[in-house]
């Protein structure tokens, strides 16, 4: 057990690599969480030598020195969901099949391919997933028609969708039909909906950067283990966040 007297049970089963804590809150609302043999309310702590279990089998707690966790960066191919639903075909858990448990921080929505970073630890999730700490996210787009300056313009200063104005971003042409873009924000299909708005269809939207995240040479369907340094970037730029959002494209 960890070092800490308690810990909140959502944190303990988010830290474990088995769920999201807004997923644990579900897990306990619908009765699948004891502890100790007994039903626990939403809030109860953990203490060391507590039993933990979902639909009866243990929930084990995660090494002090979070040797025990996976940090993933997976090239996700177009048409994986980025979802931990094993129902789901196509879902991303079954795409990659490691032998942990991990699930995707943020998302990337089906049609789109690029770099996502998967983990079995919890913590993490919620801490990346903030909204302040304004994470770069580089993007390389294909478009159905010749790029003009005009539209790149437009795309940097902000186009209105869903009910607001983007933020600023920067946008740059890397050919006739194709620019890269970095945003910090990650609205619902956001740079679909962008150029749709000034009249572009989008035919390839790949990512290649989150962050210091290098999608690099990996081919889609492809993963590698998050080296030693960019986990310690990770969690140097991770150490003071605080409220949650989502990204999605």
């Amino acid at each position: 057990m960890s070092t800490e007297l308690s810990k909140r049970l959502n944190k303990y089963l988010s830290d474990t690599g088995l769920c999201s804590r807004r997923e644990a809150d579900k897990f306990i609302e619908q009765q699948r969480i004891k502890i100790n043999g007994k039903l626990p309310e939403l809030g109860t702590k953990v203490t060391e030598g507590d039993v933990v279990t979902l639909d009866g089998k243990p929930v084990k707690p995660v090494a002090d020195d979070k040797s025990d966790r996976v940090y993933l960066v997976y090239n996700k191919p177009v048409g994986i969901t980025c979802t931990t639903e094993r129902h789901v075909k196509g879902n991303i858990i079954d795409a990659i099949g490691h032998k942990q448990r991990i699930f995707p921080i943020g998302r990337l929505d089906k049609p789109s391919e690029g770099l996502i970073l998967l983990t079995s630890d919890g913590d993490i999730v919620n801490k990346i997933l903030r909204a302040e700490n304004a994470h770069d996210k580089e993007y390389q787009v294909t478009v159905n028609q010749p790029i003009s300056e005009r539209f790149l313009q437009k795309m940097a200063k902000g186009v209105p969708i869903l009910g607001t104005v983007t933020k600023p971003c920067k946008v740059k042409a890397r050919g006739k039909y194709q620019f890269t873009i970095i945003l910090t924000q990650g609205l619902n299909r956001q740079i679909r909906r962008m150029c749709e708005f000034l009249g572009y269809e989008v035919t390839k939207l790949k990512r290649i950067r989150i962050m210091h995240f290098e999608l690099g040479p990996l081919k889609p369907g492809q993963w590698r283990n998050v080296t030693e340094q960019e986990l310690l970037t990770l969690n140097k730029s991770v150490k003071n966040s605080s409220k949650t959002a989502v990204g999605d494209h």
